[in-house]
C-alpha cells in the first residue's frame, strides 16, 4: 500500500473543473423555508401542549410523555436541527457525511475507483449484502428483527447525504444474524470533473462503521443503531475483505487525508479516526456477462427514487384526509341537528325568525361541505404531486394555526382534549408538507 498519491495531469487535462451551481433565489424557495421556519416553531408549541397537559392527567399522564417523546424526537428536534445546521454547517466537501436533519454524520474514510458494475461485483466477492432501500415495509421487518432478533441480511441504512444527495449504494455484513450488530458501507458517486482536496482523483466516496448496539441518539433522541468509535476499524475491514476477494484489487492510501480527530456523529456516538484515506482500485475487476444482480443503472435508479412519492408526502394526504373525514362528519352532525334546531326555535319565536334561521343553517352547511369537498380535492392534487397545492394546503394549515395563537393571546383556553382533530393535526400537515423530501418531490 503506497502512501504517494499519482499524478491526474491527463485526466484534468481532459475534464472540466467541477464547479458548484449558483444557487438562485426563487419565490417557492423562500416560501418553503418560510413554512420550514413556522412549522419548527409549531411543532414547539405541539410539544409543550402535550407535555402540560400530560401533568394532569395521573397514569395516563405516562401515554402522553411517551406522545411528547414521539413529537420531540422525530418532529420538533429535528427540525430545529434542520434549521439551525442550515445556518453553521458548510455546504461543502469536508470529509463528513450529513443526516437527513442537517447534523454531521459519519466519517468520509474511504474511497474507489471504478465503475459502479465493477464495485458491485468487488463487493459482492467480498461477502457484502447490498442493502435494501428504505421503505415502510423494510423500516417495520428491521424493527420486528431488532426485537425479536431476527436475521435480515438486506436490512436497511439509514439515508446520509454528501453532494447534496443520499448514498448511491450501501453494503452491509451482519454479525452473528442480529440486525443490531453489522458492518455496513454507504458509497456515494463522485459528481463529474470532481477532485479530492489536493488534486486525488476518485469515482466514489464512502462511509465505513460497525453498528454495535441499538439505541437512543443523544442529539435527536431518536432510537437508533449506535456505531463503534474506531471507525478505522471497520475502514480497515472494508479494505482487507476486498483485497483479500478480488486479486485484480489495488489499494493506495491519500496519508493525512484530513486531519486527526476524535468527534461526533449524527446520533451523537463518538468518532475516532486517524484520517487516512485508502482509494480502492476495482478498474480491473470482470464482470460477468450475466448473473450480476446490481439491476438498473445509477441514472435510472435516481430518476425511479426521485419519481417515488416519499413517506412524508403520503403522511401529509393521510393527514388531510382525516381532516376531510372530520369535516364530513360535522357536516352530516349540523344536517342531523337541523330539524331539532328548528323546532326548538319555532317554539320560542316566530315563524319569520325560524325561516331566517333555516336559510343560515343550510347557506352554513352549504360552505362547509364545499369547504370539505374543496379539501378533499387539494389532497388529491397533494397525493398527485402538485407543488402548489402542496403550498396552499400549507397556507391553509398555517393560517388556522395563526388563527388559533390568536385566540390564545386573546383569553381564549387552547387544549388537544377540545382540539385533538384541530390544531395538532394542522401542525403536522404543515410539518410533513414542508419536509426536505416532500418539497423535492412536488418541485421536482
Amino acid at each position: 500500500m503506497g502512501t504517494t498519491p499519482r499524478t491526474d495531469a491527463d485526466t484534468l487535462a481532459r475534464k472540466p473543473a467541477f464547479r458548484p451551481t449558483a444557487r438562485r433565489v426563487s419565490v417557492n424557495a423562500f416560501v418553503d423555508n418560510l413554512v420550514f421556519v413556522f412549522s419548527g416553531v409549531a411543532a414547539l408549541w405541539l410539544a409543550w401542549l402535550v407535555l402540560s397537559e400530560g401533568f394532569s392527567l395521573g397514569w395516563y399522564g405516562v401515554l402522553f410523555f411517551i406522545l411528547f417523546w414521539l413529537v420531540l424526537a422525530y418532529l420538533v428536534l429535528p427540525r430545529l436541527h434542520r434549521i439551525l445546521t442550515s445556518i453553521y454547517v458548510p455546504d461543502y466537501f469536508i470529509g463528513r457525511a450529513r443526516t437527513s436533519d442537517g447534523l454531521l454524520g459519519d466519517p468520509i474514510n474511504l474511497a474507489a475507483m471504478g465503475t459502479e458494475a465493477q464495485l458491485h461485483e468487488a463487493m459482492t466477492r467480498a461477502g457484502w449484502i447490498r442493502a435494501d432501500a428504505v421503505t415502510l415495509a423494510s423500516s417495520w421487518r428491521i424493527v420486528t428483527s431488532t426485537i425479536f432478533r431476527r436475521s435480515y441480511d438486506e436490512a436497511p441504512v439509514s439515508p446520509l447525504l454528501l453532494f447534496g444527495r443520499q448514498q448511491d449504494l450501501a453494503y452491509q455484513q451482519e454479525v452473528q444474524g442480529n440486525p443490531a450488530k453489522r458492518h455496513h458501507v454507504r458509497f456515494w458517486r463522485c459528481p463529474e470533473g470532481w477532485m479530492l482536496p489536493g488534486g486525488h482523483r476518485a469515482d466514489w466516496m464512502a462511509a465505513g462503521t460497525f453498528d454495535r448496539a441499538v439505541g437512543f441518539s443523544l442529539f435527536t433522541l431518536q432510537i437508533t443503531h449506535k456505531i463503534d468509535a474506531d471507525t478505522d476499524v471497520e475502514r480497515d475491514h472494508i479494505v482487507s475483505t476486498l483485497a483479500n476477494s478480488n486479486a485484480d484489487t489495488g489499494v493506495r492510501v491519500i496519508a493525512d487525508f484530513s486531519s486527526g480527530y476524535h468527534s461526533r456523529n449524527g446520533g451523537g456516538d463518538t468518532i475516532v479516526t486517524d484520517g487516512n484515506l485508502p482509494v480502492v482500485d476495482v478498474q480491473k475487476v470482470v464482470v460477468p456477462v450475466a448473473g450480476n444482480t446490481l439491476g438498473p443503472d445509477l441514472e435510472a435508479r435516481r430518476a425511479a427514487a426521485a419519481a417515488r412519492r416519499p413517506v412524508s408526502a403520503a403522511l401529509g394526504v393521510l393527514l388531510m384526509v382525516i381532516r376531510v373525514v372530520v369535516g364530513a362528519v360535522t357536516v352530516a352532525t349540523l344536517l342531523g341537528d337541523r330539524a331539532e334546531i328548528l323546532g326548538v326555535s319555532a317554539a320560542s319565536v316566530g315563524a319569520d325568525e325560524t325561516a331566517a334561521l333555516d336559510i343560515f343553517l343550510i347557506v352554513v352547511t352549504s360552505l362547509a361541505a364545499l369547504g370539505v369537498a374543496l379539501y378533499l380535492l387539494l389532497a388529491y392534487l397533494v397525493f398527485r404531486g402538485s407543488n402548489w397545492a402542496r403550498i396552499a394546503a400549507m397556507a391553509y394549515s398555517g393560517l388556522l394555526i395563526v388563527v388559533t395563537a390568536a385566540a390564545l393571546l386573546g383569553g381564549e383556553s387552547v387544549t388537544l382534549s377540545t382540539n385533538v382533530f384541530g390544531l395538532p393535526l394542522d401542525i403536522l400537515v404543515l410539518l410533513a408538507l414542508s419536509a426536505r423530501s416532500s418539497r423535492v418531490w412536488a418541485r421536482r
